[in-house]
Order: structure tokens, then sequence, then C-alpha cells
């Protein structure tokens, strides 16, 4: 049963969107999820003012893995444009005794669940199972303190694949698992993340050391990790994934950086941007139903050949395509052979570039996995890596010959 709900997924996945990296393998339902209060999740500007990673508000979650606590978190952040904000997550705390020195802390990034405010993991009732690894991670007593990114939960728009945007959100949420009553936390802290999350997580490597100067991260790891936002939107163009992604990243660009999108939409397409802005994927239900929305943008959507050579789309793009990391930054690159999203060459000239830059990188590649899976399929892999490096351990490192 298990088998055959996985194939439905993976074939739905592949034909309708092949960009969501949740796995929703042991998912028992297919229908839109039971959603947390909405109350939760507003405030006023002023409860948004405060030092970074401070919580406003805290509420108990049923349902964590192998006796765990949880908590729904309201916490303090940064915007785009430096402003205060408030975003919210999930935090599991794992059951027992603390270490000396406090519990080490897993921030989880997740990959793409839409851009409108009620698509937030943290409002899903089946969030705990849309975490990868989390069992593990729980099982090795690691605190997992997973953002929701800002604009979902809250109130919007998303600022989707804005990475600074992103790793700011993953690091406050550290500093808030901190703060948690019962977390007897450390400071030190891996990042782990998928598609969209391994964006947010390669963005968290490279804006740690001076966001949170006060935190030691001890490794990325990035699971098919949009890392070219200029080469996704324009090799997958005439992609029914690749539509979905350029939809939602103009409508809200649109909204978050004050550029209009009429002039490289055409008007026709509108209400079918719009509908795609307006859905969540979470669900297979939801899977479908993207895929109506999105048919009539195979037929018209833009109104330029290559919006990537288009300004202000140009520069937003460029300025949201991940650099290299620090060197004493190790990172683990898991990405899927058959990924038609995030295409294996596209990551793999990515490592070229860390690896040059001196970074201690593992690449692992896995035949025959798509988009959707590498997230659920190298968890487990994702999560030793992790623990060696809380372990003390030497990084990994399979670089291949300097480019040059």
């Amino acid at each position: 049963m298990v088998r055959l709900r996985r194939l439905l997924v993976a074939a739905i996945a592949a034909s309708v969107l092949g960009m969501t990296g949740i796995s929703l393998t042991g998912c028992p339902q297919l229908g839109n999820d039971v959603r947390a209060e909405g109350a939760f999740y507003s405030y006023q500007p002023d409860q948004a003012k405060g030092p970074p990673g401070s919580l406003i508000r805290i509420e108990s979650m049923a349902g964590a893995p192998l006796g765990a606590t949880a908590y729904r978190v309201l916490y303090r952040s940064t915007g785009v444009h430096g402003e205060p904000i408030a975003v919210s997550g999930v935090v599991v705390i794992p059951a027992g005794l603390a270490p000396a020195g406090g519990r080490p802390i897993v921030a989880w990034a997740h990959p793409t669940t839409g851009v409108a405010s009620r698509c937030a993991p943290s409002e899903a009732h089946f969030v705990f199972q849309t975490m990868m690894g989390l069992r593990d991670m729980v099982r090795h007593g690691y605190i997992v303190a997973a953002t929701d990114y800002p604009g979902l939960g809250t109130a919007g728009p998303h600022p989707y694949l804005v990475g600074a945007s992103e790793a700011h959100a993953v690091i406050d949420a550290v500093r808030a698992a901190r703060q948690l009553p019962d977390a007897q936390a450390g400071n030190r802290y891996a990042v782990w993340g998928h598609s969209q999350g391994g964006q947010a997580a390669l963005f968290t490597g490279i804006l740690s050391g001076s966001y949170a100067p006060e935190l030691h991260l001890l490794g990325v790891a990035a699971a098919a990790p949009a890392t070219d936002l200029t080469a996704l939107l324009r090799d997958d163009a005439d992609t029914d994934g690749g539509r979905n992604v350029t939809a939602m990243t103009l409508w809200s660009w649109q909204r978050v950086f004050g550029t209009p999108i009429d002039g490289v939409v055409q008007p026709a397409a509108m209400p079918a941007v719009d509908a795609l802005s307006s859905e969540c994927i979470e669900s297979v239900k939801d899977m479908v139903e993207r895929h109506y929305s999105q048919q009539p943008l195979q037929k018209q959507f833009l109104s330029v050949p290559d919006i990537t050579r288009i300004e202000p789309w140009k520069s937003l793009l460029a300025a949201n395509v991940a650099s290299t990391l620090p060197g004493n930054v190790p990172v683990l690159i898991t990405q899927g052979a058959a990924d038609r999203l995030v295409l294996p060459q596209v990551t793999r000239n990515y490592v070229q570039r860390l690896c040059d830059a001196g970074s201690h990188v593992q690449y692992v590649e896995m035949p025959g996995v798509h988009h959707g899976f590498i997230g659920s399929d190298s968890a487990v892999q994702a999560v030793n890596w992790m623990s060696d490096r809380f372990n003390g351990k030497a990084a990994p490192d399979n670089c291949p010959a300097p480019s040059h």
C-alpha cells in the first residue's frame, strides 16, 4: 500500500509539478490538512520590535514523535528591507536529559509549500511528517527548529526564493528555540533543507557568522538546493514545474520589491498566475488542483522571450543566486539524478564552485531519484552527516579536481 501511494505521488509530482520537496508517503489523507487557529499568527507591528529570535508567543502541539515536546512559535526576525517582522514555526524538543553543554539544534528549512499565507507548514496537521529525518534527529537528541519563512502563517507576502529573508528566518528560529523553557539548548547548530529550503540552508551558511555571531554553525546539508535562480527560470521555462516556480516568483517579487509584472506577463495569463499563487502544495489534491490551474500558461504566459535578461528581474535573480560559503563551514549536497526541476548539472556546477573556493564538500548523486523525493531519500544520510559534525569528526570531502 505504501509503495502504491509512493508511485501515485511520484507520477503526479513528475507530471504536474516536479517542484514540491514534500514527500507525501505515509500521509494518510488526500484532502486539505487541518489547520491551526489563525489568531496565533496575528501580531501588531510594535510586537515585532525587539531582538531577532526573541519569542512573541508559543503554544503546545501534539503529535511529535518519540515522546518529544513540540511548540508552535511566533518569534521576531528581520524582513527583506531590514524591518522588524514576526515569523512563525515549530520547535521539537527531545525527551530526556540534555547533555553537558546543552542540546545541539538542527534547523529544518522546508521546500516550497506555496506563497500564500495559509501555506505555512506549522499550520498543517501533518507538519511532523513533512520534516525530513525528524524521527532520527529526535532519536539523536537534537532540537529541531523549523521556520515557516516570512509571510507564511503570518500576513504576506511571502518573499519566495529570497535567500537572505529565508536565512534570517532560519537563524532566528534557532535563537527562538534556545529560549524555550525546557529546551536546554547549546549554541551549536546545523542546517538541513530541501529545494527552496536548500537555498535557505546555503544562505544560512553564508550569513550566519555575521548575523548571529553567538551561534556556532557546524555544517550545511542541502538536498537539490535552488542555487542558481537564473538557470532555474531559464532552463525550466517550458515545463510545468518551471511555469509554477516562475509564476510564484513573479507574483511574490511584485509585492515584495514593488516590481510590476504587467510588462512581462501577458494579461490573459494573470488569472492563472493569481490562482497558482493562492494555492498550497501540501497534498496530492493540491498538486492536482495546481495542474489544472497552470494549464492556461502552456498556451500563453510571458510576453518576453527570456525574463532572466530583463531588468529588474535579472538583477533580482542574480542577487538570490547562492555564493560560496566560508571555508570553515562544511557542506553536504545531495541531488537526484532524475531531477527535472533543479537540474543535476546546475548542482554539480555549484559544487565545483564551492570546491574551488576551498570548502569541504561531500556531494552525493542518487540515480533515478526525482526532485520530490531527494529530501526524504537522503534524510538518513543528512542526519548521520550532521551527527558526525556534532561529534567533532572531520568533514568528508569528495571534491572533484579543480576546474581551472
